[in-house]
């Protein structure tokens, strides 16, 4: 069994408080569960309202597929979300 992790920080830049950043966040992390089946939360800078930390993880016995699921939700968030600049996104192995 592979799983995959991906950490990935943002910079909100049109954010104004905290919620309205929890608004953007929960709409994004619905998206990514719904588009690519991953499990996804926001697991850091939780009081900081123009960055976010979100871990996505995808699990299977191919390590191909778990690497090619986790690049394409970052490149969604990279397209789709032009209010949502990808700041880095590390990819772990467990």
């Amino acid at each position: 069994m592979i799983v995959g992790a991906c950490v990935l920080e943002l910079r909100l830049s049109n954010v104004r408080s905290l919620k309205q950043k929890r608004s953007q966040i929960k709409s994004l992390l619905a998206r990514l569960r719904r588009e690519f089946n991953v499990a996804v939360s926001e697991t850091s800078h939780n009081d900081l309202w123009q960055s976010a930390q979100i871990s996505l993880v995808a699990v299977s016995n191919n390590r191909t597929v778990v690497e090619g699921v986790l690049r394409k939700a970052v490149i969604w968030v990279e397209i789709n979300r032009p209010d949502m600049f990808v700041v880095s996104a590390d990819i772990e192995w467990r």
